[in-house]
């Protein structure tokens, strides 16, 4: 409360715990004092027990020539040099100002700081292996390196024409790419880039703006990438700002349903959602994707709120009717009802699925309702939306109105990996089964990058007229650097060591290199079907952030942030799990 009132700052659980120790530390000191200034011994020795030999021997010019009181001489005086030291540091503590007590505090925390396991990993044994992943780390020094080069500080790089370039999902904000790229430099053990990283995030990342904003889009790259950057590394900065930007997000929540808006003014507080929504409505893939930093954003902070907000948005979900069992894509945050019924598990879906089953997890498996709910809905998504091709290969198809669209978005890829990872806690018998789905999804994502000329991906490709796996519209063959089939490719190589998945990943990185990347970084193309490539120019922020993580982790060993520590979030940032019997220390996550 004193330091509160001084200073302005309200210390966490582990700021109080720290404070305590310096006072009692300094409440002890003083009262040591009393009995260690100079010839207290003698005055101790008078008063209490009237011991005339001490006396003698303690005073000064004795002759005494018993080593046992030479050796309390040299004990006391230590005594009394060490107290006159410490006298004056608390002396100088209380002459500072208020915010340098507090930076004090801050620095004392990341003393403390305990880095969790497979933070960062040791090179492969294998030779071949070690090459690769060393090569990818490579591409990642160019794409940085670009954009330090041509964009510091803006969201994105223009890599062909060398400039920054913004997108309107983040408002003002800017350093999209930084914050994104944080975790990535990290394990990759770039430090020198991560510093100069940390540097600007101290210097320059700024929420204070009137400006509009995505809250998926902030959330999964600003907060995500925040909170893993904290978690990596222990600098107190990035939790500070990660904290400061989620409160900025809590306006959000103000709805009747308390069904967050897509898009909110972080400096009025006013929200809306995009006019294309189905009649103002929210979107599964937004609302459904804060759980994971928000629960991390309640334990950091203290502050129960985010949490709250968010566990409210399953409340409101399980009172509704799900037609088939299946989460349309668009819900009314005033009315609390669906709006059009669309499924998917790509685009406006995909990752409200992925978090249910990431929050189970993340939970070290308490979280119950979160894993009910995951495999209800891959039990709906199964019956009623996966299908299999005339030659064999499975798909998820798009749900409209009980009518099936034989589509499958690149984003709909991520779908193999996330029912791999959720395989092993299956109910009944169904693990392998999960598994073979699993493998069928990666085989025929893999085959939607080997029908093209360039050997990547189109954004959505389809089943239907003879067609299988092909893009047939010209507005669905581009590829923007996207990470969802290479995440499958990890996930399925971490569980099944199956050699095929890193051989995919490796054809991945060889067309990446031959047909997106230029001089300035690296590019999207805008048609995979092209015998060669049209580049459009951008270099986006989850290129660094998921496509190179997930390729460099598919060529790491198992501990490398390893599944049984680490949870990643829809932007690839790696969140601790919250072990259950472990202390409420938040850095503690060991």
């Amino acid at each position: 409360a004193v330091i509160a009132a001084v200073t302005g700052f309200i210390p966490s659980r582990q700021e109080k715990f720290i404070l305590l120790l310096v006072f009692s530390a300094f409440i002890t000191l003083c009262f040591g004092a009393i009995f260690f200034l100079p010839d207290s011994s003698k005055l101790l020795s008078g008063v209490f027990f009237h011991s005339p030999a001490v006396e003698t021997n303690t005073r000064p010019g004795s002759d005494s020539s018993d080593p046992a009181s030479a050796n309390d001489e040299r004990v006391l005086a230590k005594i009394r040099k060490d107290h006159e030291k410490a006298l004056l540091e608390a002396k100088d503590t209380l002459q500072k100002r208020p915010d340098e007590i507090k930076q004090d505090i801050l620095n004392e925390k990341e003393k403390v700081y305990h880095r969790p396991p497979g933070a960062t990993g040791h090179e492969p044994q294998d030779p071949e292996t070690k090459e690769k992943r060393a090569k990818i780390k490579e591409m990642m020094k160019h794409a940085w390196g670009s954009y330090r080069r041509y964009a510091w500080g803006s969201n994105e790089l223009r890599p062909v024409s060398k400039q920054g370039h913004s997108s309107n999902l983040f408002g003002s904000i800017k350093g999209a790419t930084i914050v994104d790229a944080l975790d990535t430099l990290y394990i990759m053990e770039m430090f020198e880039e991560f510093d100069a990283a940390t540097d600007w995030v101290e210097k320059n990342l700024d929420f204070n703006m009137n400006a509009e904003v995505s809250v998926f889009e902030v959330n999964i790259r600003f907060v995500g990438g925040l909170l893993s950057a904290y978690y990596l590394s222990g600098k107190e900065v990035y939790r500070r700002k990660a904290v400061e930007l989620g409160e900025k997000l809590l306006p959000a929540f103000k709805t009747p349903t308390g069904i967050p808006w897509a898009l909110l003014n972080l400096k009025s507080g006013i929200g809306r959602n995009w006019p294309w929504a189905s009649g103002g409505s929210s979107i599964l893939a937004e609302y459904g994707t804060l759980h994971l930093e928000f629960m991390h954003l309640s334990k950091l902070s203290g502050n129960p709120d985010f949490e709250q907000k968010v566990m409210n948005i399953r409340k409101v979900l399980n009172r509704l009717d799900k037609p088939q069992g299946l989460y349309p894509n668009y819900l009314n945050p005033n009315s609390g009802q669906w709006g059009q019924h669309h499924v998917s598990v790509g685009g406006l879906g995909d990752s409200f699925y992925e978090y249910l089953l990431k929050a189970w997890l993340m939970s070290d498996k308490a979280d119950e309702e979160g894993k009910k709910m995951y495999y209800d809905a891959l039990q709906a998504i199964e019956t009623n939306l996966m299908r299999k091709s005339t030659s064999g290969l499975t798909y998820i198809a798009e749900w409209k109105g009980g009518l099936l669209e034989h589509k499958m978005g690149h984003l709909t890829c991520f779908a193999g990996g996330m029912i791999a990872l959720g395989a092993d806690g299956a109910p009944g018998d169904k693990t392998g089964h999960q598994m073979e789905q699993a493998a069928e999804i990666a085989r025929t994502c893999h085959e939607s990058y080997a029908r093209t000329a360039l050997k990547l991906g189109p954004e959505a490709f389809r089943f239907d007229g003879g067609v299988e796996a092909i893009a047939t519209r010209q507005n669905e063959k581009y590829f923007i650097l996207r990470p969802e089939v290479i995440e499958t490719y990890m996930y399925m190589w971490r569980f099944t060591h199956d050699p095929k998945y890193r051989e995919w990943g490796w054809e991945a990185v060889q067309a990446l290199e031959q047909h997106c990347r230029v001089e300035g970084g690296y590019s999207g193309v805008r048609d995979v079907y092209a015998s060669a490539p049209n580049h459009d120019d951008v270099q986006q922020s989850f290129y660094l952030a998921e496509t190179l993580k997930y390729l460099y982790l598919l060529f790491s060993d198992d501990d490398h942030l390893p599944f049984d520590h680490w949870v990643f979030n829809t932007e690839a940032h790696p969140l601790p799990v919250l072990k259950k019997d472990k202390t409420d220390i938040p850095n503690e996550v060991e």
